[in-house]
């Protein structure tokens, strides 16, 4: 049922409820100025019938912008628009469909590695959850193994087995609180105060500060078009991401994994892979891991639920060779876990019931179509701003500026207009070698992700 005065249409077919839909479209007519300071709006009764809904549907959405300020109840006189100080958009472009934004600081995220959790099987976890309960309750409470719960360790050696290619026993996988954990636990097992470690630069920061905050010392790697450079000096290990490289994207070669590994070998070095988001490859079939490659020789698997699951179950896997097993498990007793014990046994169940893995299917499509819809954006509407390279892989986009746009200056334009960006240079230890900036594509909606683009090519256009 469309309105007239509106000029909108509810969508029935839509999970945003009716009374927040009308309160949307009523936004962004106040915002963009359609409808001035004094305009009265409908009376809720006749509103109601032009909509065919409830009057209470109506008074809610009026209750609900009345709160947020954006118009005001005059006793016996009904509602009118009243003046917004601070309108988020007054700026740009009036956005389209706004339903469902995801929960950040700004309206809009263009945040990398941030899975859209409004994609979550709900229903079938709480299932699961349920089943698990009702069946052993006590496995929600009381850990099996310091390694991890049995049975998701013997998931685990499944799914990087069929997805990977990496040959594994459970009795060789360590459950971990997510990936920064598993490089913790590395750390301990392989390396001491001083050590050298070597990472790619530019790499994942939070790594960089763990391996800082720890004693050791960082060695870089400099990056071309075959992935990270071999380092130059011994290092106690070297952490790499070979299938899709973060933030720049890309796979490292044949020739330079087979450089690494010869490294390796010479130095007595081990390498750590950092398959942080491998699962989601749009074209071919998925590239094997370094560790399949290696038959987990002189390599480390580090693998996290984060990325393709959950971000907050907070939930990873390290997988080292046999010979390092008892070491790696030595370190555990003496430091502890800090997996948390409850998600382990319905993720098992979950992995084995095939439901993680329709999930998976079921992301992949929406992540490859927000994707697509993205770098068609860029190349239409950014082209004078930069350019991308699509390696038709992981979670995010480098977009490179041109040399005369600073990067840093963007990312805190837009923030204030509503929309988070990543500068490129903050990626970089030392002095920045890279201007531009990296854009998560899987957060957002491609209604959500037309809004935020024209926002930012606003603020382009306004700098």
């Amino acid at each position: 049922m469309s309105s007239t005065w509106l000029a909108f249409t509810i969508d029935r077919s839509k999970k945003t409820p009716v009374f927040e839909q009308i309160c949307d479209a009523l936004r962004r007519d106040i915002r963009k100025g359609t409808k001035p300071k004094g305009t009265k709006l409908p009376p809720t009764r006749s509103f109601a019938e032009e909509l065919g809904v409830s009057r209470s549907t109506v008074v809610m959405a009026y209750e609900q912008l009345v709160a947020e300020g954006y118009i005001e109840g005059r006793q016996g006189a009904g509602y009118e628009v009243c003046v917004v100080e601070t309108p988020e958009i007054d700026v740009v472009p009036a956005p389209t469909g706004l339903n469902s934004l995801p929960p950040e600081d700004a309206p809009y995220g263009f945040l990398s590695g941030n899975p859209d959790m409004r994609l979550f099987p709900y229903r079938a976890w709480a299932k699961t959850v349920a089943r698990v309960a009702r069946k052993r309750p006590e496995d929600l409470l009381v850990s099996q193994s310091l390694q991890g719960f049995p049975a998701l360790r013997e998931a685990i050696a499944e799914h990087v087995r069929e997805w990977r290619g990496v040959r594994a026993v459970p009795e060789q996988i360590f459950v971990t609180a997510g990936s920064i954990e598993g490089l913790e636990l590395c750390l301990r097992a392989l390396s001491k105060a001083g050590d050298p470690i070597a990472l790619e630069n530019p790499g994942y920061q939070p790594m960089r500060r763990q391996v800082e905050a720890m004693g050791m010392r960082t060695v870089d790697m400099a990056l071309d078009d075959q992935g990270a450079c071999v380092p130059e000096q011994e290092a106690a290990f070297a952490v790499l991401t070979p299938s899709h490289q973060y933030p720049l994207g890309g796979t490292m070669s044949a020739n330079r994994r087979q450089e690494f590994l010869a490294w390796a070998g010479a130095t007595q070095s081990w390498i750590v892979e950092d398959d942080y988001d491998s699962e989601f490859r749009f074209a071919g079939r998925p590239i094997p891991a370094m560790a399949g490659f290696d038959d987990l020789n002189r390599t480390i698997y580090v693998g996290s639920f984060s990325k393709v699951f959950s971000s907050g179950l907070r939930l990873g896997y390290v997988i080292p060779p046999l010979a390092l097993r008892d070491r790696f498990a030595q370190m555990l007793r003496r430091f502890g876990s800090r997996a948390s014990v409850t998600p382990q046994a319905p993720l098992a169940e979950f992995m084995q019931s095939g439901e993680f893995y329709r999930h998976l299917r079921r992301v992949r499509r929406h992540y490859g179509r927000r994707r697509a819809f993205l770098l068609e954006a860029l190349a239409r509407d950014f082209e004078d701003i930069g350019a991308v390279k699509d390696h038709q892989a992981g979670m995010q986009i480098a977009l490179h500026l041109k040399p005369h746009l600073n990067d840093r200056h963007i990312e805190e334009l837009a923030a204030h207009a509503g929309v988070t960006v990543q500068a490129l240079s903050r990626f970089y230890a030392g002095t920045p070698k890279g201007n531009g900036l990296v854009l998560g594509y899987c957060g957002m909606n491609e209604e959500e992700t037309a809004d935020a683009l024209a926002i930012l090519r606003w603020v382009f256009d306004q700098r």
